[in-house]
């Protein structure tokens, strides 16, 4: 696993190797990238991170510091690096295509296109009248690429295409771009509407391909059925909160881990995790952080963020475990509990509640010596 700090550094992780004990399960770095003067790392901070999808012997990196790299993850030394001229606020990798173009959602209007084979910057896509803050490619269409700015519209791409996006989502229709029942009436036109009341700062697809997921700073998470382009109308109630000034993705959990027909969405709100049915918008959990740290990577350590906010999710492929990043520095690992961490629970809390009996019956015996002795008194008024 990846991470990458405020101050710049990237850290690697082995998932396998652990210091394990009943209650906490702490990891350390396997290697570490940090902030030098050299031109090998970031000068500003990391904001996306991510392994090529079919080698995890690279991986990606962007920054507050207008540049993508490219990295060998055996040595950390990059291979390559792309001045884009623009905050890079998030990265993308299609995981079905061969093309090997780099999504970048900058602070530009406009998408930039890099292409990893020719080491350059293969085109642009413009349509937005602000910055993009979010790019995700679609799991089944290697050409077809989301992305969601800060002027509130999400936008669609054929990436083949040079006269523009395909269409924009329009959070006022559930009909489609299909019309009712697939005939046209009451069709909107594609290039009308906007997804979210203010920027769109998160854009997520189910593993399917089937719907997309997208968050915005009118905080709301909404659902397009992306058959027909319609917003589904889940509603997640007022509980959402979204005060990330760049991107957000919330996380869908892999349809494999979950019963058919459902599917799970986990939010990061501010100081907590939230888990959601995406499809009817139900709470079913929520998450905070306890005292006890599972996985530690010190980020801004000179100045501590005590708010403690959520910034990023990540699911670990293979496996029911998940991690979330927070503003403390620190790198949190959830993971279902084992039948002995049950067990020894459920004795603690045993001996929790025979401890508390036993007190309050030793509180009941001072009491009664005191009312017993205060009885054997004579007791007379004047």
């Amino acid at each position: 696993m990846l991470s990458g700090g405020a101050e710049s550094s990237i850290l690697l992780w082995d998932l396998e190797r652990a210091d394990n004990t009943l209650k906490r399960c702490t990891h350390r770095p396997a290697d570490a990238l940090r902030k030098s003067s050299s031109t090998t790392s970031h000068k500003f901070g990391i904001t996306s991170l991510s392994f090529y999808p079919f080698d995890s012997q690279a991986f990606l990196s962007s920054s507050y510091d207008h540049t993508l790299k490219i990295y060998a993850t055996e040595t950390l030394i990059p291979s390559a690096s792309f001045d884009l001229n623009s905050v890079v606020y998030s990265h993308a990798l299609s995981p079905v295509a061969d093309h090997l173009l780099v999504a970048c959602a900058t602070q530009h209007p406009a998408i930039r296109l890099v292409d990893l084979r020719s080491g350059a910057s293969a085109h642009s896509l413009p349509g937005h009248q602000g910055a993009v803050l979010s790019v995700a490619w679609s799991p089944r269409d290697s050409y077809l690429l989301a992305s969601g700015g800060s002027d509130g519209t999400v936008r669609l791409w054929d990436i083949r295409r040079s006269t523009g996006s395909l269409g924009v989502l329009d959070l006022e229709d559930s009909v489609g771009t299909a019309g009712e029942e697939g005939s046209g009436r009451n069709a909107r036109s594609p290039q009308q509407g906007k997804a979210h009341i203010g920027a769109c700062n998160g854009v997520v697809w189910t593993d399917d391909g089937k719907y997309l997921v997208t968050a915005g700073h009118d905080e709301r998470v909404r659902v397009w059925d992306m058959r027909v382009h319609a917003n589904t109308l889940s509603h997640f109630g007022p509980i959402i909160k979204n005060t990330h000034l760049s991107t957000l993705l919330p996380m869908l959990v892999p349809s494999h881990v979950v019963p058919a027909g459902t599917q799970i969405m986990l939010y990061p709100n501010e100081k907590e995790i939230l888990i959601f049915d995406l499809f009817n918008g139900t709470l079913l959990k929520r998450l905070r952080a306890s005292e006890g740290v599972v996985s530690q990577k010190r980020g801004s350590v000179e100045q501590p963020n005590i708010k403690n906010k959520v910034m990023w999710l990540c699911w670990r492929t293979g496996d029911v475990e998940m991690y979330s990043a927070h503003s403390d520095g620190i790198v949190r690992a959830w993971k279902p509990r084992t039948q002995e961490e049950i067990e020894v629970d459920e004795e603690e809390s045993q001996e929790a509640d025979e401890g508390e009996d036993e007190n309050r019956k030793r509180k009941r015996q001072i009491l009664d010596d005191v009312f017993r002795d205060l009885s054997k008194r004579k007791i007379t008024f004047n």
